[in-house]
């Protein structure tokens, strides 16, 4: 926003939801940005899933502490995610990226997780 930049010259060729974490939605008030700068990325088809703003389950120590319920919410967020018919859940934050990805390898889901930073330094 600062820079007032939105398109990075980056190409991903895919089909791709993004998911807000809890940490930049309700702390950061972050939303639009990443979406803007993904909307620019040559030959990537981005589609929005149900409940966007649903946590995905990680929360920190919430995932330990109470994890059938933090692998349920996960459930839950790529249930939304697969409903897209997108191949790719893209997210500003690893944590919940890597809380995903441990329910899509668990499951064995035909879905990936991306760092939004990973798309946008693609094609250059």
């Amino acid at each position: 926003d600062i820079l007032q930049v939105e398109d990075v010259g980056a190409t991903f060729s895919g089909k791709a939801t993004y998911h807000d974490s809890c940490a930049a939605l309700r702390e950061l008030h972050i939303k639009s940005g990443p979406r803007r700068l993904l909307n620019h990325v040559r030959e990537l088809e981005l589609v929005e899933m149900e409940d966007v703003e649903t946590c995905c389950g990680f929360g920190g120590t919430f995932a330990v502490a109470f994890e059938a319920v933090a692998v349920a919410m996960g459930d839950q967020k790529l249930a939304h995610a697969r409903n897209t018919g997108a191949g790719y859940i893209i997210s500003t934050d690893m944590s919940c990226l890597m809380h995903l990805d441990g329910v899509i390898k668990h499951k064995g889901l035909a879905l990936q997780t991306m760092h939004i930073a990973d798309v946008l330094a693609c094609g250059w």
